[in-house]
């Protein structure tokens, strides 16, 4: 073997490694099924429970949000809005840094909606201290499925 061809090989094989996980994501994906399920986070357990039965819809930049509408924070992992047949799923740029203990605030640009480009941050409730900056993503609303119409 030629010392062109020995360092060429694992060259051409990581390439070709590449090019399949951009081509193929999904099908990479389901390879290891199995072991997600256990590495699968409190928060991300908790989430994959309210999500049971539902259907994802295509992601939306704004979604209609009252005061009084419902949100959970889901400890490093999402902020779910809403209740009922539709709920909304907001991951952020940096999931990692959500935590329950903390208080969204958000100045929006419109009373009834929220917004990915809202500028929202959070606080500590009991110092009242800005503790981190939230960049959100889109929405993404998660359905009942109704199971009378299968």
């Amino acid at each position: 073997m030629t010392r062109a061809s020995k360092f060429t090989r694992p060259l051409a094989l990581a390439a070709c490694a590449g090019f399949a996980f951009t081509m193929a994501p999904a099908a990479m994906a389901d390879d290891h099924v199995g072991d997600s399920a256990e590495e699968m986070t409190k928060g991300e357990k908790r989430l994959a429970k309210l999500l049971e039965g539902r259907e994802a819809g295509e992601p939306q930049r704004c979604i209609r949000n009252f005061l009084n509408d419902r949100m959970q924070t889901i400890d490093k992992t999402a902020y779910v809005y809403g209740s009922g047949k539709t709920i909304y799923v907001q991951r952020t740029r940096d999931p990692e840094n959500i935590d329950r203990s903390d208080t969204l605030v958000s100045r929006r640009f419109n009373a009834t909606q929220i917004c990915r480009m809202d500028v929202t941050h959070t606080i500590d409730p009991f110092i009242g201290m800005f503790t981190g900056a939230v960049f959100f993503t889109d929405f993404v609303p998660y359905t009942r499925i109704d199971e009378s119409d299968g």
